[in-house]
């Protein structure tokens, strides 16, 4: 093994990458970072908007994950799971952004959940008016069950566009939400209803 290591995005041990500038990229990976920056920024703006409450630190967050993607996009691209790995890179850009505001890197902003479930009142646990007990039983979630539901209930992600977001099996997904809901019912006392096809309730 190369004595030249690094950490990952993902927390393990890896030899230093050498930085390529895009501008030295052939055209074929040039537009595919820019095709899946296009395709991504505006959900991963939403999610780190729901997890940092504040417009300026949300986009900080995305622009250096971004930044870091670019950085190994060359070695992305070999990747079996590019979009897991993008996840990961953002969720650590967000947390980055928690401890440079120097605080605890906390489930989201109380003001950003309660935005959130305004814009979906159809919902069952969108109808709870004490949004800091949700955001409390939310956090004490696995954190894939955490994703899930944030995406799902706070953005309004089927559980196909959750998928492809964070870089997993649909059925996973399903499951997750599923096992989620079950856990926050117990912990709200809630009746749980089932939405097998991973739809949000019309």
């Amino acid at each position: 093994m190369s004595s030249e290591q690094g950490t990952d995005d993902t927390g393990g041990a890896v030899g230093t990458p050498r930085v390529v500038p895009i501008d030295q990229w052939d055209v074929a990976a040039q537009m595919s970072y820019w095709a899946f920056h296009q395709q991504r920024r505006i959900d991963y703006m939403r999610y780190a908007y729901l997890q940092l409450g504040s417009d300026a630190d949300a986009e900080e967050a995305v622009d250096l994950a971004f930044d870091r993607m670019m950085d190994r996009w060359l070695d992305m691209l070999q990747m079996e799971n590019l979009e897991g790995y993008a996840w990961t890179i953002l969720k650590r850009r967000i947390i980055d952004m928690h401890r440079k505001r120097r605080r605890r890197p906390e489930l989201m902003e109380t003001a950003a959940f309660e935005a959130a479930l305004a814009d979906h009142v159809e919902d069952p646990y969108d109808t709870l008016t004490d949004a800091i007990t949700l955001y409390t039983a939310v956090s004490a979630l696995s954190e894939r069950q955490r994703d899930a539901i944030l995406l799902h209930y706070g953005l309004g992600f089927t559980a196909v566009e959750a998928a492809e977001v964070m870089g997993n099996q649909e059925s996973t997904v399903r499951s997750q939400l599923r096992t989620g809901r079950r856990r926050l019912a117990t912990l709200l006392k809630l009746r749980c209803p089932e939405h097998p096809d991973g739809k949000n309730p019309s």
